[in-house]
């Protein structure tokens, strides 16, 4: 009679599971809290300390560690020498394990470190060529069935055994990084020694940046993503540039604390501004640039209504990020077929690591966070910005930090005007900054991710009527863009932090 193991803590379809497995001439094993519930439901199952001989012990800590266990899982059936042993030790042979984990990665701490459960899963699936080994639940009626149908062969039980191995990869990773997090030394949690990341599959995109490639989201365990809470509403499955460019938008637009409208195009900005609401806001950022806002992504950070979705519906629009959107509004964008709806209940929520790939290994450095304080940002010119410059020096500094570098953005009342991004100089991204805002530059304000290495830019800038600069300083060169600065009386602003981006 083939016998099966069960220990799990997800007891979801357990019972179901198991008595599929009596009725098919199964014999069970179980222990704890998972014999408690079989057996209260009718299904006979032998307890574990019936076999071992020992009654757990240190709390629980000791269950399953015994030979009684493990050698009736590990032993080799098509080695005589093994088969002798277990026979000598009185250990009959384990056929099936069933267990899934402590959930480690939803409140971790060292009481659910699972031993026992990683070490019967382990065993199981190394000695897949004897031993089927269950730990999704998922995967419950698929087993039955290929017992049923007499299928449950090696390769059925290879792939079981590649998930197990995952599934005990991924959980050693989760605390090794909990265990990181909680050192003083905080390079040991951004850059440790070694690095693990296992990440699982949360959705197949359309196709990846080209049509030609494929592609795929992931998700981390245990990190909170807004990703996760995010619903898709109506529209085709997203790609990979979609889901890079939602990414862009809903992190710039996430720092906004007033009604806040952003448009990305190729992960860059093309249009942000604020307002007294979003339809204010959401006006304001496409008529900035609404060549580039064709085709482009949309997030905005309140409700978006009817009179909002009537504008968004003028405009071939690939994706909508938003809070929530009325059923007016849905009634009024779900006519578009080829636009994504994305209701995102979250804020985005940066990631300890930023990681990119090169080849042969991995980039790996903290992100860049764009929180400085203003106690930190120092006025180092004649003239000290007026209130309505800071606001918009701030609306710029947040701006220029999510765009493509080298980086000049130009804000004014409230409304982004210009952006030049992806320059290899300064001086280029100034020009195209103020080629995009047109007669709007004069007045406005300008943000630069980077220090100005020369007065040069400056000068550009005072040239096209720029009134207000804010920049990280740090040039060796410093005075001579405070003297260009003096000279036009333009306020300049440093803020002792850089904001590159690539």
């Amino acid at each position: 009679m083939p016998r099966a193991l069960l220990s799990v803590y997800d007891k979801t379809g357990i019972v179901e599971f198991a008595s599929a497995l009596h009725a098919l001439g199964w014999s069970l094993l179980s222990s704890g809290g998972t014999a408690r519930v079989l057996t209260e439901a009718g299904v006979p199952v032998v307890d574990v300390a019936e076999l071992t001989g020992l009654e757990p012990i240190l709390d629980h800590r000791v269950v399953t560690l015994h030979p009684a266990v493990h050698g009736g899982i590990l032993a080799d059936r098509s080695q005589q020498s093994h088969l002798d042993e277990l026979a000598q030790h009185n250990i009959e042979t384990i056929d099936l394990v069933v267990v899934n984990l402590y959930p480690f990665t939803s409140s971790p701490s060292v009481e659910l470190i699972d031993v026992g459960g990683p070490a019967m899963v382990r065993a199981a699936a190394k000695n897949f060529a004897h031993v089927g080994v269950v730990v999704d639940t998922a995967d419950y009626a698929d087993v039955v069935e290929m017992i049923e149908g007499d299928y449950f062969n090696v390769n059925a039980r290879r792939m079981l055994a590649q998930k197990a191995f995952r599934i005990t990869s991924a959980y050693d990773a989760a605390i090794a990084s909990w265990l990181a997090d909680e050192s003083p030394d905080r390079s040991a949690a951004t850059v440790p020694p070694i690095l693990t990341l296992v990440a699982e599959r949360a959705e197949i995109l359309r196709y990846g940046e080209n049509p030609h490639q494929t592609g795929a989201r992931y998700r981390l365990p245990g990190v909170e993503s807004w990703w996760d809470s995010a619903v898709q509403l109506h529209g085709k499955e997203m790609s990979y540039l979609n889901v890079y460019d939602a990414e862009a938008a809903w992190q710039l637009v996430s720092r906004f604390d007033r009604p806040a409208a952003v448009i990305v195009k190729h992960a860059n900005p093309c249009g942000v501004a604020l307002g007294d609401n979003v339809l204010e806001a959401y006006t304001r950022a496409h008529a900035a640039d609404p060549v580039s806002a064709f085709g482009g992504v949309i997030a905005v950070n309140r409700e978006i209504d009817q009179a909002v979705a009537e504008q968004i519906a003028q405009v071939f629009t690939e994706v909508v990020i938003a809070p929530s959107f009325s059923a007016e509004a849905l009634e009024v964008l779900c006519v578009k077929e080829n636009l994504r709806l994305i209701e995102a209940s979250a804020p985005y929520n940066s990631m300890a690591i930023n990681v990119r790939s090169i080849d042969g290994g991995l980039l790996v450095q903290s992100t860049d966070e764009v929180d400085e304080p203003l106690d930190d940002f120092e006025v180092v010119t004649t003239r000290v910005p007026t209130d309505e410059e800071w606001q918009d020096l701030l609306l710029a500094w947040h701006t220029v930090a999510s765009t493509w570098s080298n980086a000049i953005v130009l804000a004014r009342h409230d409304i982004v005007v210009g952006i030049g991004g992806g320059q290899p100089n300064r001086v280029d991204a100034a020009r195209i900054a103020i080629g995009r805002a047109g007669e709007s530059t004069r007045g406005a304000v300008a943000a630069s991710d980077a220090f100005f290495p020369f007065g040069d830019s400056v000068a550009e800038l005072a040239a096209a009527g720029i009134t207000a600069i804010i920049q990280p300083g740090g040039s060796m060169r410093d005075s001579e863009s405070i003297e260009a600065a003096n000279t036009h009386s333009i306020a300049m602003v440093f803020t002792g932090t850089r904001h590159f981006r690539h």
